[in-house]
């Protein structure tokens, strides 16, 4: 879900799944379950924070919040619905065990996203407040997520197959894909939100940047 630079989602991803593969490493279904749970709970919110004020982020989150202001249509339907064709993808790129995480934890947050407005009620928020942490939640959500081998599907999981299949580097892919969602947002959203959505996407993709490193966290 990160913008304009190389150590995107995609290439986070992959960077971990890579760890995955030849690492030992391993977590029980309990510490799986908590660890996604924390992340689904934690992004839920930091995408609160952006619908409450009409800011968007990258990746299929970010064209759920769009089409969702675009349409006036349940954002976490539409969240669901939007992942559902990379499904198959994440199947052939990263597993079974990968893709049932990744499953679940979007089930889980666009069942979040649809149910928490009627939780938490939200008015009053500065775009800039809005964009610095949510950025920050949705990086801990993600930074959580990976580590215990799931991930929020979409864009970098389409990236990776491409890169598989055509060549193509999935850093490149993810960012074309994200200018063509954040395009579309500037169609549907005055220029000033996404000014202050395009530095939520900076500080998200600094805080995986600096934190989502595979020398720091080692779990047996």
């Amino acid at each position: 879900m990160s913008l304009l630079h190389r150590n995107n989602e995609a290439g986070q991803l992959a960077r971990r799944h890579a760890q995955w593969e030849g690492s030992a490493t391993e977590h029980t279904a309990l510490e799986d379950g908590q660890g996604i749970a924390a992340g689904v709970i934690v992004t839920a919110l930091g995408l609160a924070l952006y619908q409450a004020a009409g800011l968007v982020t990258s990746g299929m989150a970010g064209l759920a919040l769009v089409l969702s202001y675009l349409t006036n249509w349940d954002a976490g339907l539409l969240f669901w619905l939007l992942n559902t064709p990379f499904y198959v993808l994440a199947i052939l790129r990263m597993g079974w065990s990968f893709t049932l995480k990744t499953f679940a934890a979007i089930t889980a947050l666009s069942a979040l996203i649809s149910l928490q407005g009627e939780w938490l009620s939200l008015g009053g928020i500065a775009p800039a407040y809005a964009a610095i942490t949510g950025g920050v939640l949705i990086g801990f959500g993600l930074l959580g997520l990976f580590r215990h081998r799931a991930s929020l599907g979409g864009v970098g999981i389409l990236a990776l197959y491409l890169q598989d299949r055509m060549g193509w580097k999935p850093g490149l892919v993810q960012l074309v894909i994200d200018l063509a969602i954040f395009a579309l947002g500037l169609a549907v959203l005055p220029l000033d939100a996404m000014g202050w959505s395009l530095l939520g996407a900076v500080v998200l993709n600094l805080f995986l940047t600096v934190n989502h490193r595979l020398d720091r966290y080692i779990a047996r």
